[in-house]
């Protein structure tokens, strides 16, 4: 064989070694996705939990409080987020709902609900931020899933009251869509602090 093909053969028989270790190097961004995978196994909607943490691998490293943390953060910007989508929505009801005081009030109800939705998210990240294993831990803990849990009951409840309103059936629907999401982020965050 010439000496031009012995290095190339050299250099070629490496290749697979050097892809292999890459491949199963600890260091691999994606170890920390297969963490955030396993742990969404215990949601209801895992994928939801896959897409929407996976992002946050990189800070949430393998950690559970981390993971909790960048799920709390997420359910509580989809929460703000749909609540000013209501709110817009609820402005234009007048004119899109045909005069109709029942929808338009339950679109109103469905703002209040998700503000209130809001607040206790908010509660609940604050009490994440002090969450320690100390004396207090389990209190602080059953805080946490007493506020995720009437989140998501005042998801629920906005929901159940568009149902067989009078309204547009177009602005009821898209309403829907929001609040379901921002409903299955929430029940997903319980599910997770619920494994603290």
């Amino acid at each position: 064989m010439a000496p031009r093909y012995v290095h190339l053969a050299i250099i070629l028989s490496t290749l697979p070694a050097l892809f292999c270790t890459a491949a199963t190097s600890p260091s691999v961004p994606g170890n920390d996705n297969e963490f955030i995978r396993t742990s969404c196994g215990v949601t209801r909607y895992p994928e939801l939990c896959y897409s929407t943490l996976s992002p946050y691998a990189a800070d949430v490293g393998n950690s559970f409080p981390q993971l909790v943390n960048a799920a709390l953060r997420v359910t509580l910007d989809g929460a703000v987020s749909t609540c000013s989508a209501v709110r817009s929505l609820a402005r234009a009801a007048p004119r899109r709902m045909k005069g109709s005081e029942l929808a338009a009030g339950a679109v109103s109800d469905c703002v209040g609900n998700m503000k209130d939705s809001v607040d206790q998210l908010k509660d609940s990240m604050a009490a994440m931020k002090g969450l320690d294993h100390g004396p207090d831990f389990a209190m602080e803990l059953g805080n946490m899933q007493t506020w995720v849990s009437a989140a998501l009951t005042d998801e629920d409840t906005c929901v159940d009251g568009l149902e067989g309103s009078a309204m547009n059936k177009k602005v009821r629907d898209e309403i829907r869509r929001r609040v379901v999401r921002v409903a299955q982020l929430t029940s997903n965050s319980l599910a997770l602090i619920n494994r603290l």
